[in-house]
């Protein structure tokens, strides 16, 4: 019988066969990708769940390792510490709350769109509010827990207030983004134990924080135009003062200059 060189009927080609492997290594790496979340997520969701079930304080790093499926070289490689974990969750907030779409607030006046920008920050952290309840009854005694934590939430604000179309450049931007940290921590407070499912003491609070939050910034605009004029001059003579020391010094070692 005379060879033709071709593949006999049936048989699969070189090429379909990588092809089939390609595609059965790219279900494989799907599959493993969807049964193993990113590993930072997935410690941030440890603590919760544990956080959730017991103290705070009984809380260990290997604790969360174990729950996370991690070993310790791996959590490590994640987080220095259990309230860096704890901060992680800020992040993982910031994403949906940032993932919504605003754009139908866009005419809204500032206070409305932050409104609705931190009510969406409320929702995504409803599924943590039992883990929560027993973070903040704990950290209230650390004051050294909750500066740290007041660090991550200035970050997490700056994007909050972005989401709503409110500057944070400039002289006052500092003061907008800690007086929002602090009108959400207070409204936080009302939230833990707000077991209504349409939140009306929450919300009424949030809107008092920010109509408080919004008056105080039109004071601190009004005090900074009027005292425009006193930090001109204080500049002028700050400026005035290193030209006559330089003028002192190069008399000093220059009589004939001083003449």
């Amino acid at each position: 019988m005379k060879e033709t060189g071709e593949p006999r009927s049936g048989a699969p080609k070189s090429g379909a066969k990588a092809g089939a492997k390609t595609g059965q290594a790219k279900q494989t790496a799907a599959s493993e990708s969807h049964a193993k979340p990113n590993p930072r997520e997935a410690a941030v969701e440890a603590l919760m769940r544990l956080a959730a079930e017991q103290p705070w304080n009984d809380i260990e790093i290997g604790d969360i390792a174990r729950e996370a499926d991690l070993s310790l070289a791996e959590l490590r490689e994640l987080f220095p510490s259990k309230g860096a974990v704890l901060g992680g969750l800020s992040r993982l907030i910031d994403r949906a709350v940032l993932e919504g779409d605003s754009s139908d607030l866009a005419d809204e006046p500032a206070r409305e769109r932050l409104f609705d920008v931190l009510m969406r920050r409320l929702d995504a952290m409803t599924p943590y509010k039992p883990a929560l309840r027993r973070i903040s009854f704990a950290l209230r005694g650390d004051p050294l827990s909750m500066l740290a934590l007041n660090g991550v939430a200035l970050n997490s604000h700056r994007y909050m207030l972005a989401a709503a179309g409110i500057d944070t450049e400039g002289p006052l931007g500092r003061i907008k983004i800690q007086g929002t940290v602090v009108a959400f921590a207070r409204t936080v407070e009302v939230w833990l134990d707000d077991d209504d499912p349409a939140l009306a003491r929450t919300m009424a609070k949030l809107d008092r924080e920010i109509r408080r939050g919004e008056t105080f910034m039109e004071r601190a605009e009004d005090a900074r135009r009027l005292t425009a004029p006193l930090r001109a001059i204080g500049r002028a003579l700050m400026e005035r003062r290193p030209r006559r020391e330089r003028a002192e010094r190069s008399a000093d070692e220059d009589p004939a200059a001083a003449i």
